[in-house]
């Protein structure tokens, strides 16, 4: 099933990045985006509150900075806060529209807000110390193309820090490959209809058949970001270095215990976070 840039611009651009998981922007004043925004930071790093961590251990100070994909701007901010010289890039027109004025009222400087593509970086040659991008390039198809973009608009000596999906985790192996497709065998047979995602799953089911569906190189868009989510990339170290061949890694790590349908409150508490977390952070 080959996807295209058009395919996944269309998606996020209709689905902004964690909108519905604090229950979304239903208004456009000053006041309505301040509590989405306050409301969807205790969300995003009270559930992963690793990623405040792992910002803290990395000098951002001074630093010229290019986030690419910046959903609501959570990270964007905790950016410029550790004194990132920040420039944000994103695919469409809703998060830059959103980041802009999150940083507006919050009062944080920055240099650059563009959209664009990965696949055509819209700065010159060597421009930033650091390339960061968190939950993004797994969603790019062309992330060969990508890549070699990146390597374009940092200087020498500059550093890539990506998070990925990761394909040796609890959730890729016990939940998605595992739990979730067997879950659609049974609701598939018995004519259970399912509401929300999983009516959606029965619904790709259907339009695509089921064996074909379950296939896991077609069952994984449909798992990381919901059932219409076009496009994602499962990754391991050899992956990365097979794919971002303009770079040597230098660093990988593995964070957050996820899993569902497993129960949060649980899964959070398992060992193993460093073999099995969801999240793998990588530096190039």
């Amino acid at each position: 099933m080959f996807m295209t840039e058009v395919q996944v611009q269309e998606f996020w651009q209709n689905h902004s990045c964690g909108e519905t998981l604090v229950g979304g922007l239903h208004a456009t004043d000053d006041a309505a985006f301040e509590k989405f925004f306050n409301l969807y930071d205790q969300f995003r790093f009270g559930e992963s509150p690793q990623l405040l961590t792992n910002l803290d251990r990395i000098n951002f100070s001074g630093k010229r900075t290019l986030e690419i994909g910046l959903g609501q701007g959570a990270d964007s901010e905790q950016l410029i806060r550790r004194g990132a010289i920040w420039s944000g890039l994103d695919l469409t027109e809703e998060s830059v529209r959103r980041v802009r004025k999150r940083l507006e009222l919050r009062g944080l400087p920055y240099e650059h807000l563009k959209c664009g593509t990965a696949l055509a970086i819209p700065f010159p040659t060597a421009s930033f110390d650091i390339v960061y991008s968190y939950g993004v390039l797994h969603h790019i198809p062309e992330v060969g193309l990508a890549q070699r973009e990146i390597a374009r608009v940092l200087k020498p000596g500059g550093e890539l820090i990506v998070m990925l999906y990761a394909k040796w985790s609890l959730n890729y192996l016990v939940s998605i490959a595992t739990l979730r497709r067997l879950g659609l065998i049974y609701m598939y047979y018995r004519g259970i209809k399912g509401r929300g995602k999983l009516a959606g799953h029965l619904e790709n089911a259907r339009r695509m058949g089921l064996w074909n569906y379950l296939r896991l190189k077609n069952f994984i868009h449909a798992n990381t970001d919901g059932p219409l989510n076009p496009y994602s990339k499962v990754y391991d170290v050899e992956e990365v270095r097979r794919v971002f061949t303009s770079f040597e890694l230098t660093k990988a790590y593995k964070v957050f215990m996820h899993a569902p349908p497993l129960p949060a409150s649980i899964v959070h508490a398992l060992p193993g976070e460093s073999l099995l977390g969801w999240h793998l952070w990588v530096h190039l």
